[in-house]
């Protein structure tokens, strides 16, 4: 029989947004579906409705797949876990994280993988306990501060009214989240605060309101901060001095891009997929990303589906070469490896 996590032919196709209390607690709450195929002469004498439903129990699998534990990730997970420890008993100045990096390198998906690990360890520590240990918003674009005071109080639920402040929702948020034990805040999209514009400025005050009155590490990702302004004026070298920086991007040709390659392949659920033929074409997946892992991972995701689609159930290069990655990829990327390359890595 098929062995899955949730209930055969009754998964959940929508997942909600990580940016309110209830969805960030399932994201922590679900373990990575898993799925075991079904032997090949069982599979075959599948009629029409349950094979219907078998292909979309993988679709759904496929279209989540691994999360592959990149150095990036890793990284995140003992640096936040190192300051979290260290900011335990700080009653100010407590220090920080900011993960920065193009478009599509992992940083929201390292963030959150420390999150959830955090939380995690925090409900083994204190079982039963009704703690809110993790937030996690984006900074709003163009935003203002009432605009970001209002992510928190949309995370955690509350109520508000239009005679309501900035400063009444941020007090109340404050005062929430003290009273909860929280003690890991992650803000992404953070490259929208722009110090060279009055509404920047005022939004990262606000910020700093939020990090001098809730006793908690904050964490920040966004892409290329240091070109994005965030570190320009009084303000901006506060928060430099304040944080420790890590950097994400592409992944060079090395063996670490093969490895990611062989955990993605080795999580496929296809019945006539040749094991080890997506890392013979390293070279060509590696051209054809520009080293990005979040464009791999749609590639083989997209890939995967679209072989149970057309019943053929591998994944070879010419189906690789029919799907489309995403713009910035394809027009940055140089030109893809050859034939020759391939088989000459294989050798």
């Amino acid at each position: 029989m098929v062995v899955t996590t949730r209930e055969f032919g009754q998964s959940e196709d929508r997942r909600m947004p990580t940016t309110t209390l209830e969805g960030w607690r399932r994201f922590v709450d679900e373990d990575p579906i898993a799925f075991d195929l079904l032997p090949e002469d069982e599979w075959k004498s599948l009629d029409s409705r349950p094979r219907d439903e078998y292909d979309e129990a993988r679709v759904n699998y496929h279209s989540e797949l691994v999360i592959v534990e990149t150095p990036t990730v890793r990284d995140v997970l003992h640096q936040g876990r190192l300051l979290t420890l260290v900011n335990r008993r700080e009653i100010s100045a407590r220090r920080g994280l900011i993960v920065s990096g193009p478009w599509a390198t992992g940083k929201s998906t390292a963030i959150k993988q420390l999150g959830r690990a955090h939380e995690l360890r925090v409900r083994q520590r204190f079982p039963g306990h009704d703690r809110i240990p993790v937030v996690y918003v984006s900074a709003p674009p163009n935003g203002s501060p009432r605009k970001l005071a209002t992510r928190f109080a949309h995370f955690l639920g509350l109520p508000m009214k239009a005679r309501h402040n900035e400063m009444d929702i941020a007090d109340a948020v404050c005062e929430i989240l003290t009273d909860a034990h929280c003690d890991l805040v992650l803000v992404d999209e953070i490259h929208n605060i722009n110090m060279a514009t009055s509404t920047g400025k005022d939004l990262s005050d606000h910020l700093k309101y939020f990090a001098e009155h809730i006793p908690a590490t904050f964490v920040y990702a966004g892409i290329n901060v240091e070109r994005e302004g965030l570190f320009t004026g009084v303000r901006g070298k506060q928060i430099a001095a304040r944080c420790v920086m890590k950097y994400t991007g592409n992944f060079p040709y090395q063996a670490e891009w093969r490895s990611m390659i062989a955990l993605m392949e080795d999580a496929l659920r296809l019945h006539h997929h040749d094991p080890g033929s997506l890392v013979r074409l390293a070279k060509y997946l590696h051209a054809r990303t520009g080293g990005s892992i979040s464009s791999l991972s749609h590639l083989i995701r997209a890939a995967a589906i679209s072989a149970i689609a057309d019943d053929s159930e591998r994944i070879t290069r010419r189906l690789l070469e029919s799907i489309p990655v995403d713009h910035n990829t394809q027009s940055d990327s140089p030109s893809t490896a050859t034939e020759e390359d391939d088989a000459g890595e294989a050798a």
